[in-house]
């Protein structure tokens, strides 16, 4: 008996986008200082570290929501490729992210690279408008 998975695809990739849109921006409190800031700190205003505090704290919602999925999802990848080749990639192998702490910022990046593509899913705002 065949049983069509694409509403359990559908709802298991909403369940993804809203679990990490979540803890991405959790990523971007903590660039301002919460959870404990970065060292204890926030980042210094205007710097290129405060821009990316921004995009993840007005980026993650809108994964959440599922709202401009696709261009928010690409505009967070690329924030996430500069971040790995400009932050990651001078603190250890370029090409082992394990060892030069960017895992994250990989699994992110390949991440919303793939929202590019799939679009939100399930329980998005991006649904609600395109059945309107």
């Amino acid at each position: 008996m065949a049983r069509d998975t694409s509403s359990v695809e559908s709802h298991t990739l909403a369940l993804l986008r809203i679990v990490a849109g979540f803890t991405f921006t959790l990523h971007g409190a903590q660039k301002f200082g919460a959870f404990g800031g970065l060292g204890g700190h926030a980042a210094a205003a205007y710097s290129m570290l405060w821009f990316a505090g921004v995009l993840e704290i007005v980026g993650g919602p809108l994964i959440i929501l599922g709202l401009f999925t696709r261009p928010v999802a690409f505009i967070l990848c690329g924030e996430m490729a500069v971040a790995y080749f400009t932050v990651h990639i001078h603190m250890g192998p370029w090409l082992w992210p394990l060892l030069n702490m960017g895992e994250i910022t990989v699994i992110y990046c390949f991440f919303f690279l793939y929202l590019v593509t799939a679009g939100a899913g399930a329980f998005s705002l991006d649904g609600a408008i395109r059945k309107r």
